[in-house]
């Protein structure tokens, strides 16, 4: 079930409607009935492998807590069993795939794997916010919870269940707990914020895709459009990932929850690592403080920083997609940010402009690793001067088109123009009401023929 089907609007609005009416103690067990749902819609069989990482995260945080002489072995159990699981789901075919071709390589063997394993939708965002709560239980930056039902519907929230955000304990399970009430303007907030999550998907993002996989498609796109074309997949997978993380975090708001902010205008960022402090900032955090910092961080001198980040980034990388060219893409970012600190440590202080437009264009041309992982199509294409520049030029025009919302969202929420149209209830209304009409008034008029599925199902 996607966010943009009509089966997810049909759930939402039952599930809006009852929640508001069950008493206070049945809200939690009507919104883990519907997060199971909504997970196993098309495939039952995935509401056990939910079942089994919540009976697994219930059990050993509860023996981490009430047995500190084990708790390092369950905390392990935990890590390992669910990891195993991502990995066996995940990564199985890359690497059964990768060590058939060195074997080709060296002439040893020569094999096709008829290896078919099915991606669970959304695990490796669920498999990750698993894992951050038996490493706070363990670090004693929550507690274990008592209840089954709190527990359960923390690890499968339909939200942010497929999409993130990636949510903390900490975070998430008190606003479970407290007492929620329906409040009017925070339902207006939401819906506004499913508009233009719903506005960015199917206008932008799916509008944009078209024009991306046809031209990647063709076998000679050469490099003046391969170029232009990448900096539209940059405009697809932004719109994508946070149009989704917009709809999700609406979705929760409406029902009295608060997911965390997982995008913060991207394109304004001044350096690399500012770039990662503003893209998909529930990852970056993640990664930032169960593996950078467990890793020495920038405690143990340049060589420990250099490796942590390399680490990290790789790990990163290969959370996004089981290939070699996410491996190639996380090294060229972890690369970049050690640029970005020499430069800064060498006092080569760039104005804000110049170095948003730098960062803009780096980051652009990053996202070829990240789309292609046909180093040979890359190699062939990317110093090809062939295509018609005149072509280029208008899938060029026509990506500063669609780009123009999001870039009009970024100036409109800056805190000294947003104060304006937030100021009072009547003015803060009217913008609200303004947005969802516009947004679902635009959806009516522009959206594509055909809706792709989210760009991250994919990985």
């Amino acid at each position: 079930m996607t966010f943009q089907s009509f089966e997810y609007a049909v759930l939402l609005l039952a599930v809006f409607a009852g929640y508001w009416f069950v008493p206070r103690r049945f809200q939690n067990l009507l919104l883990l009935v519907s997060s199971y749902v909504f997970y196993s819609y098309v495939d039952p069989k995935m509401a056990l492998l939910l079942g089994s990482y919540t009976a697994l995260n219930y059990i050993a945080a509860r023996r981490i807590e009430t047995d500190p002489n084990n708790a390092r072995k369950y905390l392990w159990l935990a890590i390992t069993a669910q990891l195993g699981a991502l990995a066996f789901f995940k990564y199985t075919g890359f690497f059964v795939e990768s060590i058939s071709e060195v074997l080709d390589t060296v002439g040893l063997a020569n094999f096709e794997s008829t290896l078919k394993i099915i991606l669970p939708v959304g695990i490796s965002f669920y498999t990750f916010q698993s894992l951050g709560y038996v490493i706070d239980v363990y670090t004693k930056r929550t507690f274990a919870r008592g209840s089954l039902i709190d527990t359960a519907l923390f690890v499968s929230f339909f939200p942010q269940l497929v999409a993130g955000p990636i949510e903390r304990a900490s975070v998430l399970l008190p606003q479970f707990e407290r007492r929620r009430r329906f409040d009017a303007d925070r339902t207006a907030s939401g819906i506004s914020l499913i508009a233009w999550g719903l506005f960015k998907k199917l206008v932008i993002a799916d509008n944009i895709g078209m024009i991306v996989d046809r031209i990647f498609s063709s076998a000679e796109p050469g490099g003046t459009l391969l170029w232009v074309c990448v900096l539209a997949f940059g405009v697809k997978i932004l719109a994508d990932f946070s149009g989704y993380t917009d709809i999700a975090r609406g979705s929760a708001r409406i029902l009295g929850i608060e997911l965390s902010v997982n995008f913060r205008h991207p394109w304004l960022a001044t350096s690399p690592a500012d770039f990662w402090r503003r893209w998909h900032i529930t990852l970056s955090s993640w990664l930032r403080d169960y593996v950078y910092i467990p890793l020495g961080g920038n405690r143990n001198g340049r060589y420990s920083l250099a490796t942590s980040l390399v680490i990290t980034f790789v790990l990163g990388g290969l959370w996004h997609g089981a290939a070699w060219n996410f491996v190639l893409w996380g090294l060229l970012h972890s690369s970049l940010i050690l640029i970005s600190r020499a430069a800064s440590q060498l006092k080569l202080n760039i104005p804000v402009i110049p170095a948003t437009l730098i960062t803009f264009i780096i980051i652009s041309a990053s996202w070829l690793l990240f789309r292609e992982g046909d180093v040979a199509y890359i190699v062939d294409n990317t110093l090809d001067s062939t295509a018609d520049l005149r072509f280029a030029l208008g899938i060029g025009i026509t990506t500063l088109i669609y780009s123009l919302p999001i870039w009009l969202h970024a100036i409109i929420d800056r805190p000294s123009i947003s104060s304006i149209w937030t100021r009072n209830d009547v003015s803060r209304t009217v913008a609200l009401t303004a947005l969802t009409l516009t947004s679902f008034l635009a959806i009516l008029l522009l959206r594509a023929d055909t809706s792709a599925e989210f760009i991250y199902f994919r990985f």
